[in-house]
């Protein structure tokens, strides 16, 4: 899950727990069976494409959809499961607070509300199989991405016809063609409450290419320790080669300066960076969304660090679970896993579908994203995704306290090892 929104102004816990209760509230009436209250991550021109894309769905019914986004959505859930004030369909952190949120009896299982037959064969097994609990379908995913894209403005240097195949090679290129930028990497890790997220990205992609797939399951399922050689390796190479290459720290773990916003400096001239980390969503997002794909420009996927597991891919998507089993929320969570929905967000860019049968993307390039999703040799799922709320939290503050600090690495690894000491159960 990515949490994203440009110019968006985040809500309060208490505020964003006292607008649940009043969309719940607002249920209650004579219309209750018309309207479905749904709380989410999205804002600005994500939250225009939800929109747009359950609009024909309203218009078949005749019901409503009340939308409610907030960037804190692990404390309001959270909260909302201990109090039993949810709405009815919403945002997923993760799988991993997804299956909290299940085995709490909050969640409502989605095999009698799907034709589970058809989405098992629509979605790729991957994204089934994450969003299962107990053998009960549980959570579906509304889009998918791509993590660890890695972009460039091909009018500064055009790496398309010989992308670095290795971590060493993009990094010797990289710091070659720097020219006139005022640093090698664009690194931004904004994002209001959620802050620090983007360089839990950073670090999951350097694991799964530096340890391998199987380190890398351990490691989210709290079997490796945080302060273990593989996990303190990943982040030495995240401070020694993109730290150590951008342009202000301070300004990187800044919250108030959005990760939507941290690769425009690709367009600024003369230019901010030469590479830019981000996941394919970016596309829909700051100054990309009105710059041409390929023109403009493009990505190569993320390196190989070592020859042992090259073609591993990390993936992501916006899962969404049903609270409240109203008529309108199954048939709303019905019709948002068909292609017919996922192509209109699929259509207005930024997003990839998790239903192999939406086709309609916009360009090359997300044509590319999508491909690289569905022919990985492997496929992991966003990391920090799958932890516990609090390994995740954790880890998002620890990326901030890191990146403005590389210092401080032994003592932050230190700190994680004692939050994932209680955070898995025991």
């Amino acid at each position: 899950m990515h949490r994203a929104s440009i110019g968006w102004r985040r809500l309060s816990v208490l505020g964003a727990v006292a607008m649940l209760i009043a969309a719940a509230c607002g249920t209650s009436g004579n219309n209750a069976g018309n309207t479905v209250t749904v709380i989410g991550t999205w804002a600005g021109s994500e939250q225009d494409a939800f929109l747009a894309m359950v609009k024909p769905w309203e218009a078949k019914t005749g019901n409503k959809v009340k939308y409610t986004g907030t960037r804190d959505i692990n404390t309001v859930l959270t909260t909302g499961v201990a109090s039993g004030v949810l709405p009815d369909l919403a945002g997923l952190p993760g799988p991993g607070q997804m299956a909290e949120y299940a085995k709490a009896g909050a969640l409502k299982p989605l095999d009698g509300v799907l034709d589970a037959a058809t989405y098992k064969s629509e979605t790729a097994k991957a994204l089934v199989d994450l969003g299962t609990v107990d053998g009960k379908l549980t959570g579906v995913f509304i889009k998918a991405a791509v993590k660890g894209l890695i972009w460039y403005n091909p009018k500064v240097y055009d790496y398309s016809a010989a992308p670095p195949a290795t971590w060493d090679e993009l990094m010797s290129q990289a710091k070659a063609n720097k020219g006139n930028a005022a640093a090698v990497w664009c690194l931004g890790l904004g994002s209001g409450a959620a802050s620090g997220w983007p360089g839990t990205d950073w670090i999951e992609d350097i694991v799964l290419r530096q340890a391998g797939p199987q380190v890398y399951n351990d490691w989210w399922a709290g079997k490796v320790k945080w302060s273990s050689p593989e996990i303190k390796a990943a982040f030495q190479t995240y401070l020694d080669d993109v730290v150590a290459n951008i342009a202000d720290p301070v300004a990187a773990v800044d919250p108030t300066k959005d990760f939507s916003l941290a690769g425009d400096p690709l367009f600024s001239s003369p230019p901010g960076c030469v590479v830019f980390h981000q996941a394919s969503f970016i596309t829909g997002l700051g100054a990309f969304k009105d710059k041409k794909a390929g023109t403009d420009y493009n990505f190569f996927p993320f390196p190989d660090i070592k020859s042992d597991f090259a073609g591993s891919v990390e993936g992501a998507g916006d899962l969404f679970g049903m609270f409240r089993d109203t008529e309108p929320a199954k048939s709303l969570m019905k019709y948002l896993v068909t292609a017919e929905a996922q192509d209109i967000w699929v259509k207005a860019g930024g997003a990839l579908s998790a239903n192999k049968n939406a086709t309609s993307y916009p360009d090359d390039i997300s044509k590319r994203s999508a491909e690289m999703l569905v022919n990985a040799k492997t496929f992991v799922f966003d990391a920090s995704d799958l932890m516990p709320s609090a390994m995740n939290s954790a880890f998002w503050s620890a990326m901030l306290d890191v990146t403005k600090d590389p210092s401080k690495l032994d003592s932050v690894l230190a700190g994680l090892d004692e939050v994932q000491a209680t955070a898995y159960g025991g």
